[in-house]
């Protein structure tokens, strides 16, 4: 078999480990370079493929790229854009199939959540159909922790031990002040549609009275009479109220508390801000003195907490990507399969993109207290290894040391320019 170059991209929100699978890629390419000459990352993502601007990583050096694995954010940048279907706007992926052709590239590591996964497999489609084909391998990642077959999501595990540490030191914060200032602290999280990352901060405390006192899932509709019944009674119960709540949160009817509406590059609601809007509910009703914050970026860009689970997993399923490819298998997503659970144990597994594509894992029923406002004990048994251990990054002068990428382009070989 004759060797080919490879494609590697990035797509949608960056994580604090989604440049571990991305080392994990380059430096298992490295050492097969009878199967795979160079990899070349889309600059943002799949629209580095569709513009032809391919950076070739083989001008980076060997600990440039081992540095990827302690540095959060996209290396080579990330996008949201969305392909269509290939009935609609079939262009698009011609294109994709014209560069790798001009560039003698026969793999695509596509390395993203449920919408990339449609894509790697359409793209294998594509290419089997215009007689190029092209070796597609998906690349789990999503903070959401969505993505279905596979234990947990890479990127997942360091935003769930950011936000259990926040609501712990944020906790301890209001309660030492609750007397004569904030009675209720509202920490808004990520989660569309699937509560796992407010879920996670369930695991600060454990015992009668320990925050978080509420949180509000995805899963569970929404009522506000119900809501600031809980609130206030905390606030009686233990003099102070801490609530996370999942940006997600919607009505019985469907809408979001949200709501800000508007819509996001892939077409979904964009989400105005939970937090602030349950705190005037809390304002107007209850009139208790509160404070609110938006964990945002700062969640899934905490390398300096990351998960030590979750940085290992995330660099393997990387590195399964790859080896799969070169084993001549096609339109796979690596997956995690969970062995043990305490200890926890895991191993890499394999799911077709075909059924991967635009599903999404919500929180199990029994995850969730019968009140609605809570984690139970199988919950806590699922989330607690994907927290555990320590992947510090080394520190220079008091901050993180980061990978400095040259990020070279290579030169274009189309004549024609592509227009988004």
């Amino acid at each position: 078999m004759a060797i080919k170059n490879a494609f590697y991209a990035q797509s949608g929100g960056v994580t604090a480990v989604i440049n571990a699978s991305a080392c994990g890629v380059i430096q298992t390419a490295r050492k097969h370079t009878d199967k795979i000459g160079k990899v070349f990352a889309g600059r943002n993502g799949i629209i580095g493929a569709l513009k032809e601007e391919l950076i070739d990583t083989s001008l980076e050096s060997d600990d440039a790229i081992a540095a990827l694995l302690h540095t959060p954010g996209g290396a080579f940048g990330s996008c949201r854009y969305k392909l269509k279907n290939i009935s609609e706007n079939q262009r698009e992926y011609e294109r994709l199939i014209e560069v790798f052709r001009a560039h003698d590239i026969g793999y695509f590591f596509y390395n993203g959540g449920g919408d990339s996964q449609d894509t790697a497999y359409k793209v294998s489609q594509i290419g089997e159909k215009m007689g190029y084909p092209i070796t597609c391998i998906g690349v789990p990642k999503t903070v959401d922790n969505d993505l279905p077959f596979t234990d947990c999501c890479p990127g997942f595990g360091s935003v769930a031990k950011y936000i259990a540490t926040s609501t712990l030191e944020a906790s301890l914060d209001i309660k030492s002040m609750c007397e004569t200032s904030t009675k209720v602290f509202i920490l808004e999280v990520m989660g569309r549609h699937a509560g796992w990352i407010a879920a996670s901060g369930g695991l600060a405390g454990q015992g009668e009275g320990q925050p978080p006192h509420i949180i509000l899932f995805p899963e569970i509709p929404f009522n506000r009479e119900k809501f600031l019944e809980r609130v206030d009674q905390c606030v009686k119960d233990y003099g102070y109220c801490v609530v996370v709540a999942s940006e997600g949160a919607q009505y019985e009817d469907g809408r979001f508390v949200a709501d800000a509406g508007a819509k996001d590059a892939f077409g979904h609601t964009q989400l105005g801000g939970v937090a602030p809007a349950l705190a005037n509910m809390v304002k107007q009703a209850l009139g208790h003195k509160y404070h609110w914050a938006v964990a945002d970026y700062l969640q899934r860009a905490a390398r300096h907490i990351a998960s030590a689970t979750d940085v290992e997993q995330a660099y393997t399923v990387g590195k399964a990507a790859v080896e799969m490819a070169i084993a001549g298998k096609q339109a796979l997503m690596p997956t995690i399969v969970r062995e043990q659970a305490n200890p926890y144990r895991w191993s890499i597994g394999e799911a077709n993109l075909s059924e991967v594509a635009n599903q999404e894992k919500k929180m199990p029923i029994h995850y969730i207290t019968d009140d609605g406002f809570g984690i139970t004990q199988d919950c806590r048994d699922y989330l607690q290894p994907l927290i555990e251990g320590e992947s510090f990054p080394p520190f220079e002068n008091g901050l993180p040391k980061v990978a400095h990428l040259k990020n070279q382009l290579v030169e274009k070989k189309l004549r024609t320019e592509f227009k988004l």
